[in-house]
């Protein structure tokens, strides 16, 4: 049984919602910059919700492993000012 359904390499779109607060999409780009060292911060994409209370940032990465992956889900599902990961 094959143990991704991905073939890697491969970009892998991520979405992480917080609080919008100063520094948050920093705090993204540190962690997603630790499991991607080749991620390029210019390519994200910041959305204020509607009543401007939370930010999403949407990070493209070049996926290598599954490992890879899992580890930046758990780091970035772990952090307390992250409220959630897609």
């Amino acid at each position: 049984m094959a143990e991704s359904l991905l073939e890697f390499p491969t970009e892998f779109p991520l979405k992480i919602m917080g609080l919008a607060r100063d520094g948050f999409a920093q705090l993204v780009h540190d962690i997603v910059r630790k499991h991607a060292p080749d991620y390029d911060g210019a390519t994200m994409e910041l959305r204020p919700s509607s009543g401007g209370k939370y930010l999403s940032v949407t990070c493209v990465i070049n996926a290598t492993s599954k490992e890879q992956l899992d580890a930046l889900y758990r780091e970035l599902s772990a952090h307390p000012d992250i409220a959630m990961v897609l």
